[in-house]
């Protein structure tokens, strides 16, 4: 969830503080109010959750020293300073060390939380960046968000963990949706270079000439990137729709993985997208270029073989939604979980998390099924399913699991409410907990 913005106010005169925590709070901000700079900076660290306003002149540490010392802690917190009726050339000297405007007393209040608004919409905006660097640097979160049991899966994050550590170019590949982004991202954050750059880019979002400026240059003076190359040094750079490239930007690639010798400068992580398309990535590349950067691979399974994982992602995104949206979460009937198990999947992970999301947003109108929610999506789907040769067992024990596992989270870890509602004597729910490989200990 987003974080909620505060806005710290500094000046040594209590009316004023008061007079404009009030005005904020009565516009919905949550204030903090401060009678000097020295106390303000024992609170604003480089990572406060929000903007400053400030009185430019006060005694001892004065509004613009306060302003040097908030910037060098964080040049990105949008700081409001406050002047007097003459201060303009002050206020303007203010705006070239870092702050965000000013408000030149007396100021209208309406005015004041115009700026305000802007202010916390930038300073969320850069929190929001900074979490996202943050998880995408973390290799132990990127791992978590690989859902799932199932021997694909496991295989898939061991196969992460050991290429991870290895400075060899890869090839990702596998259906759409299927998260090969994500695996790229992980691939990175497990190694090495995991503090070095991260770049990526869309073989198929450019034109070649524009692609080509993007990937090895020239820019010009007014671009506002390196080229992909060079902004990458040490890192890695991530190709996505490797497949895309024409013959003249394969041998360009060639060339310049070919001059960094071994163990490359920049590793190359390649994703290709031609599993669904009847061809593989080797058909599209030069055998060449092919070998150099799928010395080592990894393919991402498709959904539809991940098997008890559909039901157990599933879940966890219409908890997320049912959270973003203040609803409930839909229950699963038996018959919707064997649905969910036998769909083809075609859109992969993707697919499932636009079918929670309306799954979720139906259940809060309080009309239809996530039955016909699947029928939409898949119209040669049968309303009654088969087993299409697997074990009848199988679906009934995914769907008990699934079931076991919503309780538990939903009373978090309450044994006896859990025994209450599945109508379970205790042994019964001890046994079947310790077949699914479900701890008490999750969920508390």
């Amino acid at each position: 969830m987003t974080q909620a913005m505060k806005i710290a106010i500094v000046d040594d005169e209590q009316d004023m503080r008061q007079s404009i925590s009030q005005w904020l709070a009565l516009s919905g901000y949550d204030t903090e109010t401060f009678g000097s700079a020295e106390d303000a900076l024992k609170v604003l660290g480089p990572e406060y959750p929000g903007i400053v306003i400030s009185d430019i002149r006060m005694p001892g540490m004065d509004g613009m020293q306060f302003l040097k010392k908030l910037m060098g802690n964080d040049s990105a917190l949008p700081v409001i300073m406050i002047t007097g009726h003459g201060d303009v050339p002050m206020a303007v000297e203010a705006m070239r060390v870092g702050a965000f405007d000013f408000l030149e007393k007396p100021f209208n209040p309406d005015r004041m939380s115009d700026l305000a608004k802007k202010a916390t919409g930038a300073r969320r905006l850069v929190m929001d960046n900074r979490a996202l660097r943050r998880e995408l640097s973390d290799g132990t979160q990127l791992m978590s968000k690989l859902i799932g049991q199932s021997p694909v899966m496991e295989r898939l994050r061991e196969d992460i963990l050991d290429l991870g550590q290895a400075d060899g170019h890869v090839l990702i590949d596998g259906e759409t949706g299927t998260g090969k982004t994500l695996v790229a991202h992980a691939l990175h954050a497990v190694g090495s270079r995991a503090g070095k750059k991260f770049v990526l880019v869309s073989c198929s979002a450019f034109e070649e000439d524009a692609l080509a400026k993007r990937l090895f240059g020239p820019m010009m003076p007014e671009d506002a990137q390196l080229p992909a190359m060079e902004e990458a040094r040490g890192g890695t750079l991530v190709l996505e729709d490797i497949e895309a490239l024409s013959e003249t930007m394969q041998a360009r690639l060639l060339s310049v993985i070919n001059e960094q010798g071994t163990p490359a400068e920049t590793r190359l992580v390649a994703i290709s997208n031609l599993q669904e398309a009847g061809r593989t990535s080797e058909d599209a590349l030069r055998s060449d270029l092919f070998y150099r950067i799928a010395a080592l691979r990894i393919t991402v399974p498709p959904l539809r073989m991940r098997g008890e994982d559909i039901l157990t992602l599933f879940t966890r995104l219409s908890e997320q939604f049912a959270e973003e949206y203040g609803c409930e979460t839909p229950q699963v009937t038996a018959q919707e979980a064997a649905q969910l198990l036998q769909a083809p999947w075609p859109g992969n992970v993707r697919q499932l998390i636009n079918l929670a999301e309306r799954a979720v947003l139906q259940s809060r109108r309080g009309a239809g099924t996530i039955s016909s929610l699947l029928m939409n999506d898949h119209e040669d789907m049968q309303p009654v399913m088969t087993t299409e040769g697997k074990p009848l067992k199988e679906y009934v024990e995914a769907f008990e699991r699934m079931l076991i596992d919503n309780t538990m989270r939903r009373h978090r870890g309450s044994i006896a409410s859990v025994m209450d509602e599945l109508c379970l004597p205790r042994r019964t729910l001890n046994e079947k907990m310790a077949k699914y490989g479900l701890q008490r200990s999750d969920y508390l």
